[in-house]
């Protein structure tokens, strides 16, 4: 039997812990009768700078039920960080860790065949969307061109696999060995290269609620993995500039015959565009190239990922 930490980022979920925190604990008990966790094995909600009364309630939770812990972080530094956070305190406590987010829209059914796919020697075992009616169709639409767009770039991650996943100990100590600051989990986590597996997750709607994952979250968050682990967007730069160089050699060819024929005209309008375009292109090259640079410039600074202002865990 292992020792099993349901790491679960909350920001501003005051509406979905108490029940969040009832069917938790009831999967744990059922899997602990089974013997299959330990009876010490717990939930681990990690509070990220929420605003309303998340951090009141999971100190709630924690005096009335011994499966729940909390960690509250000094100021919201974002999903990714958060789980992070989690995870990492949770490694010097458990055998293994499951995040999953506090709305429990993946499938809870999920975690013990993960834990059964762990006895069979899997190291990390990979919640994989197979159903998104639970999901609006902007959500839905978008969370696709995201992963094919993260495809295109390069970047490697498991198709239609948020932040669901099983992690043991090993693969844990493992990812704290990684130093980067601009996290992103998806592409990180494959990286490591142990044995793994996947199960299907069927969404279900939220308990309560918004999603907290905006577009413009999630935008960010495919910049972050494709900037992260991809120089494909650099390379896209040369094939632009080739391509440019072909038109180019064109346009010369196309010059001197006219000239030739006496056909030739000079265009202060064809000039103005080709200055406009050429302009554009150069203005996005600077802009990618000063992306990289600006994420090696938060690399060198080394500021730590999170702060944690408050534990309550059972030590």
């Amino acid at each position: 039997m292992i020792k099993l930490a349901i790491v679960s980022p909350c920001y501003n979920e005051e509406l979905v812990l108490k029940e969040s925190a009832e069917r938790l604990t009831e999967l744990l008990s059922r899997l602990a009768d089974n013997q299959k966790i330990t009876h010490d094995s717990f939930v681990l909600y990690v509070n990220d700078g929420s605003k309303d009364r998340t951090w009141e309630i999971i100190s709630e939770l924690h005096q009335a039920n011994p499966f729940i812990c909390g960690l509250n972080l000094a100021h919201n530094v974002g999903h990714q960080n958060a789980i992070m956070a989690g995870m990492m305190t949770a490694r010097n406590l458990a055998d293994a860790v499951v995040t999953i987010d506090a709305d429990l829209q993946d499938d809870l059914q999920a975690i013990e065949k993960m834990v059964d796919l762990h006895a069979e020697g899997n190291e990390v075992v990979y919640g994989v969307k197979i159903n998104r009616e639970a999901d609006s169709w902007k959500k839905k639409t978008s969370a696709e061109m995201y992963y094919k767009l993260l495809n295109f770039m390069g970047a490697k991650t498991v198709y239609n696999h948020a932040d669901f996943r099983f992690l043991s100990k090993r693969v844990l100590d493992s990812l704290a060995e990684y130093p980067e600051r601009n996290l992103y989990l998806r592409g990180m986590i494959p990286l490591i290269g142990f044995k793994s597996a996947t199960v299907d997750d069927v969404l279900s709607p939220r308990l309560a609620g918004e999603s907290k994952y905006t577009l413009s979250k999630m935008v960010r968050l495919a910049s972050d993995g494709i900037t992260s682990f991809s120089t494909r967007p650099i390379e896209m730069i040369l094939y632009v500039g080739i391509f440019m160089l072909f038109i180019a050699i064109c346009m010369f060819f196309y010059v001197i015959g006219s000239i030739i024929c006496n056909h030739y005209t000079a265009g202060w309008a064809s000039l103005m565009m080709s200055l406009w375009f050429i302009g554009a292109v150069v203005t996005l090259a600077i802009g990618i190239v000063g992306t990289y640079i600006g994420k090696v410039y938060i690399e060198v600074k080394h500021r730590p990922l999170y702060i944690i202002s408050d534990k309550l865990l059972n030590e």
